[in-house]
């Protein structure tokens, strides 16, 4: 059966770069205009997984992605981590004082804010998708448009490169997740590494008291992200993510915080790839 993962984006985009990475060349891969309809997608069952891009080292987390993850009902199985070089590239032939516009997601805008500022001519538009900015410009023989893609996408979609890694910071690199329904998790017991979800009591100390939960047990926590729940005002719901050499350390923080944290949820059990 042939493999079918969804990402947001089309070919020559980094989600594409990323699932190709992660699955190997020969996976079939559904093309979805936005991170939403990649998430349901995996729910509805028009593919078995999907890649989802979750933060960036310069421009910081992508909070709806969290929601959608829990909301839904995903589950992490695995993570990808892509060097992420930005490159504004236009039609053959133009030079950057001929770029009146430049069209990309807003993710690859933030990245690469610093560059334009030498730039004010240049007026910087939001887009659903790196590639796909790219795509637009070889279809409708765009003069005078601009996109900020990768080095892929300017082969693929036959775009001169203007400008090489614009991005602000050189190193720059996004982390991808791959999500899966939840009922079909098969948990690997090799895993170290852990996503959660929790939300804790208006008293003093009790984000402290969880934390303190996770430290005894050994495991170490790598990021935590709060986000509004819409909902109950000015309540938060907490993202963690947790690192531990052995399994049974993170089963014993599991029903511990079971009891301690409300609403506590496993968002995905998985291998580290920057161990």
């Amino acid at each position: 059966m042939t493999q079918t993962i969804a990402i947001q984006g089309i070919q020559g985009s980094f989600h594409y770069q990323a699932a190709k990475e992660y699955f190997g060349q020969a996976t079939n891969v559904l093309e979805c205009s936005s991170f939403d309809k990649v998430a349901q997608s995996i729910v509805q069952e028009k593919s078995q997984w999907g890649v989802m891009a979750l933060e960036n080292s310069i421009a910081g987390s992508i909070l709806p992605n969290y929601a959608l993850i829990d909301q839904l009902g995903l589950f992490i199985i695995g993570e990808h981590y892509i060097d992420i070089q930005q490159n504004l590239m236009a039609l053959p032939h133009q030079k950057i004082e001929e770029i009146k516009e430049v069209h990309s997601h807003p993710m690859a805008l933030l990245q690469c804010k610093q560059f334009f500022q030498s730039y004010p001519h240049i007026k910087l538009v939001e887009d659903s998708d790196t590639a796909s900015s790219a795509k637009r410009i070889y279809d409708n023989q765009l003069q005078g448009i601009g996109a900020i893609a990768s080095k892929a996408a300017a082969e693929t979609y036959q775009l001169q490169i203007l400008a090489h890694s614009i991005q602000t910071m050189k190193v720059n690199a996004t982390r991808f997740v791959v999500l899966q329904k939840a009922e079909n998790t098969i948990i690997d017991k090799q895993a170290n590494k852990a996503s959660i979800k929790f939300q804790v009591h208006h008293k003093r100390g009790s984000l402290a008291t969880v934390l303190n939960v996770i430290s005894d047990c050994k495991i170490n926590m790598t990021k935590i992200q709060s986000l509004p729940i819409i909902e109950t005002p000015w309540k938060y719901a907490f993202f963690v993510d947790i690192i531990f050499e052995k399994y049974e350390d993170f089963e014993k923080a599991h029903k511990l915080l079971s009891i301690m944290a409300e609403d506590f949820k496993v968002l995905g059990i998985y291998k580290n790839k920057l161990s």
